[in-house]
């Protein structure tokens, strides 16, 4: 998978996963203010607008938010979310080849079933170790920077420690199912259909195996994922959010959701996330495989030294 030539050397397991580690911390550095936004408009719905502000639109909430909060609240949450990717990334996107190999037997063009199987084994293992990150990442974003309103955190250490404290173990692994299942979702089908489309472009030798075409084969990927991730994706952003009581579980979040807003609450931030997940399989995937490479040349100079 993600450039390979059948001539190449498969990197070690600790490239890829320190590869996927870094270059999905540069796709967040890039698209932050994107997932910012539609974590704002996700949550849009559920209580009245403080201060009287309502967002419009990807690039209207990210305007608004200059304008109300200064350019800075577009990064609400960024330390959190590195730390997420550091070890979510790494895992969901470094172990899938292995993971893909070990169900196959180590046979070569596994089949689409092997393919969203490994997706899912990575991404439900993922989140087993980033659940946390990924609360205090979506509560930091929610919160506003105004005059006058309070604010829940005041920096990401203080967040795990208020978190633990009021909720306990259960309120840093809160939304875990529903993350589960949206990772899991998220994770086969941007990598399976990055590998299917990536594939299908070279069989069919419509490019070569380079920027261009990673860049098609990734937005494609984006536009799939966001489809069919959207509907969790909401749910588990409105659930890890609330405050203890809000909601009695996830699928109740999902019923409160269809009975007082409709299907569509389902889809809202749905640009946002479409325009954060494409730029982002597109930054992620082509820094993935420059760093992949250079770890790899690197590698060979130290040995060739040694």
């Amino acid at each position: 998978m993600v450039g390979l030539k059948p001539s190449d050397v498969p990197p070690p397991l600790g490239v890829k996963m320190a590869s996927a580690g870094a270059a999905a911390c540069v796709a967040d550095l890039v698209t932050f203010p994107l997932d910012t936004a539609k974590v704002r408009l996700q949550i849009q719905g559920e209580k009245m607008a403080v201060g009287g502000i309502r967002y419009k639109g990807v690039f209207g909430t990210i305007s608004t938010m200059i304008r109300t909060e200064g350019p800075r609240s577009l990064y609400n949450g960024l330390v959190a979310g590195l730390q997420r990717q550091l070890c979510f990334a790494s895992i969901r996107i470094g172990l899938y080849d292995n993971v893909k190999s070990f169900y196959t037997g180590g046979k070569d063009n596994p089949s689409v079933l092997i393919r969203i199987l490994a997706g899912c084994t990575t991404g439900a293992m993922a989140v087993s170790f980033a659940q946390p990150t990924d609360v205090v990442k979506v509560r930091f974003q929610a919160q506003m920077n105004l005059d006058g309103v309070a604010r829940r955190y005041s920096g990401t250490m203080q967040a795990y420690k208020h978190i633990f404290q009021n909720e306990g173990l259960r309120g840093l692994w809160k939304g875990t199912l529903p993350n589960i299942t949206r990772n899991a979702l998220v994770n086969c089908t941007e990598l399976v259909t990055y590998d299917l489309i990536k594939e299908s472009i070279l069989r069919h030798n419509l490019m070569s195996d380079n920027l261009p075409c990673h860049f098609v084969s990734a937005f494609g990927a984006g536009f799939v994922t966001t489809v069919i991730a959207s509907p969790v994706d909401v749910v588990k952003t409105r659930y890890m959010n609330s405050p203890p009581g809000q909601y009695r579980s996830a699928i109740n979040c999902s019923w409160t959701m269809l009975t007082k807003e409709g299907p569509t609450a389902f889809y809202k931030g749905f640009v946002p996330s479409f325009l954060r997940l494409g730029s982002w399989n597109v930054v992620m995937f082509v820094s993935f495989e420059q760093i992949k490479r250079a770890m790899m040349v690197t590698k060979k100079k130290m040995e060739t030294t040694n």
